[in-house]
């Protein structure tokens, strides 16, 4: 890369990374490193956070999150997980349709009991 371009990408760095061509050349190569290894890890995390949101509302209706997947594969319903997340916190009673049909598909998705106080009401 040429020196201007260089110091287009160093603007905003610290010290001599941003006015000093050998230091800012290093700077940016190692910044370009950090940008494309990071677009993958944002894909990668924003999977992990979308499955813990899907989990949570399905445990508040007794079924753990694999059981449901599997129950909505079994009835082949074609929601992404994001979708589902979606669904998960914006949609409750569309979200409760559906782990009610995926635990009517997977027979490992048992109704919870009710126990205590929640018993007699």
């Amino acid at each position: 890369m040429n020196k201007d371009k260089i110091f287009k990408l160093a603007k905003g760095f610290r010290g001599r990374a941003k006015n000093c061509i050998r230091i800012a050349r290093e700077r940016v190569e190692k910044a370009l490193q950090y940008s494309y290894r990071d677009r993958r890890n944002k894909k990668r995390d924003m999977r992990s956070l979308w499955i813990e949101r899907i989990n949570a509302g399905t445990r508040l209706h007794g079924v753990n999150y694999g059981n449901f997947m599997h129950g909505l594969m079994k009835e082949n319903i074609q929601l992404n997980r994001k979708v589902l997340s979606e669904l998960s916190m914006h949609e409750p009673y569309t979200f409760k349709s559906l782990v009610d049909v995926s635990r009517q598909a997977f027979p490992g998705n048992k109704v919870p009991k009710k126990e205590g106080l929640s018993a007699v009401l």
